[in-house]
């Protein structure tokens, strides 16, 4: 390929080295902060042949061209510009500031949670490795593998404790990303999140027993009583907390004398973050995850296979926006306290709505006559089966708009179907045909049920909206 054309043609499509304020690329797009995306000539970058789609988000315009030429591509691309090569992460802070408020708040969330999504998939999957061995009536009548085969009862049981110590140690994770985040010394923010989950503090699954029979510790300084509870498995009072460290460490840092910064400031910003934690925060904080974690399973008990078919028809919009990646902290703290939620109902959702836009790709393969778009949709397609959406969504659904329509019906329905028959995941993972391992026990038909619905709606619909379409076109 002649690479240096290919970057000259790009450049003048975005509007020239001048309109570009920064640029990085990942393993298959070219990430840029333009600076004004009106400019940019849509129709030349869709007829290029190297481009399998384009899309807009938190502040980047994308452009998705494939792995093994993209670097290529960028190298050109970056001589063109006089850019020294920059990092996903610099672009990325570089685009947030064309952001608005909320999407600030959201690439925060997406920030803090995606570093340590793998510690969660890692526990979430040897929790359903740990329910195929002990769930009755799966392999053998009336009994589960551990009871037909005491032998590996304690490998089960031993697959239970690592799969529990991400959840159980869960502020320590989030306490060190979310400090990090808010530029602090995200190794405090390990130890504030270990303050929270200290062996001495009464363990915080227990605590609504505890209160409920009036038997919860508490320290009693001069007069002064601070209950002596622990946060397992929380999320809002660990972020809440990282986030007054971070900003007492930094302060600290401005105005202690260097001989001293560090001995005083790590010492004063743990004590007094930790102070403020056990004091207000925390209760503050754990009461309001309650309430959340509530009102998420009252919706969804009330509402039930309406609400969730609603918000399948809804998931693929929400993620044009960007704020799919806000789900990932209701998420955690939905699978965090799986003893009262039941798992996330999230996942499973994401799963039928990934599907179907595979499904509607695919149903373009066949549909379309566009060489170029055939190549798109039959790598995209698969793609999104498995769980990876951006190149079928942005590179041809919405392109096109029928397919992406179908897709969202066939996530609407299948949505709902699952809805019904309440199908939960017990961890994270990749939503789509490999997320059955993330399903919980006893679901698994139904979600497998759910993913054909969702793949025949979406290739239906999308099949007839696309044949009528083409009538069009020919009139």
């Amino acid at each position: 390929m002649n690479y240096p054309q290919i970057a000259q043609e790009i450049l003048a499509a975005i509007g020239g080295k001048e309109n570009v304020s920064a640029a990085a690329h990942c393993a298959t797009r070219l990430r840029l902060v333009l600076h004004d995306e009106e400019k940019v000539d849509q129709k030349k970058l869709d007829e290029m042949d190297i481009v399998k789609g384009t899309f807009s988000t938190g502040g980047q315009y994308q452009i998705i061209i494939g792995s093994g030429t993209v670097n290529n591509v960028y190298n050109e691309l970056s001589k063109l510009t006089g850019m020294e090569e920059m990092s996903t992460k610099e672009v990325s802070s570089a685009g947030s500031k064309k952001m608005n408020p909320l999407q600030r708040f959201v690439k925060m969330l997406s920030d803090i949670f995606v570093p340590i999504i793998p510690a969660i998939v890692a526990g979430g999957l040897l929790m359903g490795l740990n329910n195929l061995l002990t769930a009755s009536d799966l392999f053998v009548d009336d009994m589960s593998l551990v009871e037909a085969n005491p032998g590996i009862a304690d490998l089960a049981a031993l697959i239970n404790t690592f799969a529990n110590a991400a959840f159980v140690f869960l502020p320590i994770l989030i306490g060190f990303s979310a400090t990090k985040r808010f530029g602090g010394n995200p190794y405090l923010g390990a130890t504030l999140g270990m303050l929270m989950v200290h062996p001495d503090l009464l363990n915080g699954y227990n605590y609504g027993a505890a209160l409920t029979s009036g038997e919860i510790p508490y320290w009693n300084i001069l007069g002064y009583e601070i209950a002596k509870i622990g946060y397992q498995g929380t999320v809002l009072p660990v972020l809440v907390a990282s986030f007054i460290l971070a900003k007492i460490e930094t302060n600290l840092r401005k105005i202690t004398p260097s001989s001293l910064d560090n001995l005083l400031t790590p010492l004063l910003s743990i004590f007094i973050t930790g102070l403020l934690t056990f004091t207000i925060v925390g209760p503050l904080t754990r009461t309001a995850g309650n309430l959340l974690s509530d009102g998420l399973i009252w919706l969804y008990d009330t509402t039930g296979f309406i609400g969730t078919a609603l918000f399948g028809l809804a998931y693929a919009p929400v993620v044009i926006t960007g704020m799919h990646h806000s789900f990932i902290a209701v998420e955690t703290q939905l699978l965090a306290d799986i003893a009262k939620t039941g798992g996330s109902f999230i996942f499973p959702v994401a799963a039928m709505s990934n599907v179907a836009q595979g499904a509607a790709t695919l149903a373009v393969l066949l549909l379309t006559r566009d060489a170029k778009i055939k190549g798109i949709a039959s790598a995209a397609g698969i793609s999104s089966l498995l769980g990876i959406t951006e190149p079928a969504m942005f590179g041809v659904n919405l392109k096109l708009r029928y397919p992406f329509i179908g897709a969202i019906v066939g996530a609407a329905v299948a949505s709902g179907f699952i809805g019904l028959f309440k199908v939960k995941a017990i961890a994270l993972g990749a939503a789509g045909l490999p997320g059955i391992i993330s399903i919980k026990t006893g679901s698994i038909t139904f979600y497998v049920i759910g993913m054909v619905i969702s793949c025949a709606v979406a290739f239906t619909v999308t099949f007839i909206l696309g044949k009528r379409a083409a009538k069009k076109e020919q009139n």
